[in-house]
């Protein structure tokens, strides 16, 4: 009979979590770490390889530690998981909440939120509020409204079991290149995630790669070293301005001898275009790392040893934010009479196109 282990079951003797009678679990994990074709020919430069965190099940990264996060406050006896989110946290507190029997409420940004999230928040029976303000508005409101609610969980990112469960995606790295990269390219928001793959290197006694953390540049607080009140970009999964695990991340990066980059909307949304073509669709977000390895390498600011290993991290499925992909990709169609000699005029313009 099938069985589904997903994190907590595979990594709770790193983690130290003994006597768990329930996992809340979708089968998180074990996400696939494929090559990636640079903007330069593979034997000019490194490797490079992508994390394909869109196969989680709701289609994030957000369900590792998700899974941890609603198992923990179930085995607590809390009845209610909350979050605040730009969409991604959303989907993925609002499923595992209904894998737990849980009530889940959801706190989003109005008018912030791509439609699919929100599609995913609704399919799965929670209460979605809509408060005026960006990301941070909105948890900052729902974190004061916590207050004495012992039966309330906040599952976002200030929640320590959270980012032990993104750790895990560090470990499956390791696992599967043999050891740490030399290099990770990474979407910074709220900084929760850099975070995480930072203590999962080290919890694994490995040397860290250097972190690059990728910002929009309308959304470039860690960049810039300052809050951004009203952050703008079309990358809405890291349109925030005020990250809530700033100084981790900063440590992460430091003690590499990393750094935080920004890449322009337009850059974003060639890097989507360009993966795409490469069979790989991700959210604007997660097209970010790529946008920032072609700045990088343009500038001369990456290594060319190609025995070198980059990793990409691509946090979110391009279906999340459909809307964008449909104005980012114009479709390419043509009339067909149903007649083979016009269908294979058809074909061979389209090899003569590629």
């Amino acid at each position: 009979m099938p069985h589904t282990v997903g994190i907590v079951r595979r990594y709770q003797h790193l983690w130290q979590l003994e006597g768990i009678e329930e996992v809340i679990t979708l089968g998180e994990g074990r996400t696939p770490l494929i090559p990636v074709h640079p903007p330069w020919h593979p034997q000019k430069g490194p490797q490079v390889w992508g994390k394909l965190e869109g196969c989680n099940p709701t289609g994030s990264f957000k369900d590792r530690g998700m899974t941890v996060a609603v198992t923990m406050a179930k085995a607590q006896g809390k009845r209610v998981a909350l979050c605040a989110s730009t969409g991604n946290t959303a989907a993925s507190a609002a499923a595992y909440a209904a894998r737990a029997g849980m009530t889940a409420v959801v706190v989003i940004p109005g008018g912030k939120v791509a439609p699919g999230k929100l599609l995913q928040v609704q399919a799965y029976g929670a209460l979605l509020l809509e408060v005026e303000g960006a990301f941070d508005v909105a948890l900052a409101a729902l974190r004061r409204a916590m207050a004495d609610q012992p039966e309330w969980e906040l599952v976002n990112s200030v929640n320590p079991w959270r980012i032990l469960g993104q750790e895990s995606a560090a470990y499956e790295i390791a696992e599967d290149l043999g050891r740490a990269p030399d290099l990770l390219v990474i979407p910074v928001g709220n900084a929760g995630n850099i975070t995480a793959y930072h203590r999962g290197f080290q919890r694994l006694g490995l040397k860290p790669p250097r972190f690059i953390g990728g910002q929009a540049a309308g959304a470039a607080s860690m960049v810039e070293g300052r809050d951004i009140e009203h952050p703008e970009t079309v990358a809405s999964a890291i349109r925030i301005g005020k990250p809530v695990s700033r100084p981790y991340a900063e440590e992460a990066v430091r003690t590499t001898g990393g750094a935080f980059v920004a890449v322009s909307d337009e850059a974003i949304l060639a890097a989507q275009a360009e993966l795409a073509r490469q069979g790989i669709f991700v959210e604007p977000a997660s097209a970010t790392p790529y946008a920032v390895l072609t700045k990088l390498w343009d500038q001369g600011a990456l290594l060319r040893d190609p025995d070198s290993i980059i990793v990409l991290i691509f946090t979110g499925n391009g279906l999340k934010d459909a809307d964008t992909a449909l104005r980012n990709f114009p479709a390419r169609r043509a009339q067909w009479d149903g007649q083979p000699l016009s269908l294979a005029a058809l074909v061979q313009r389209e090899v003569e196109h590629v």
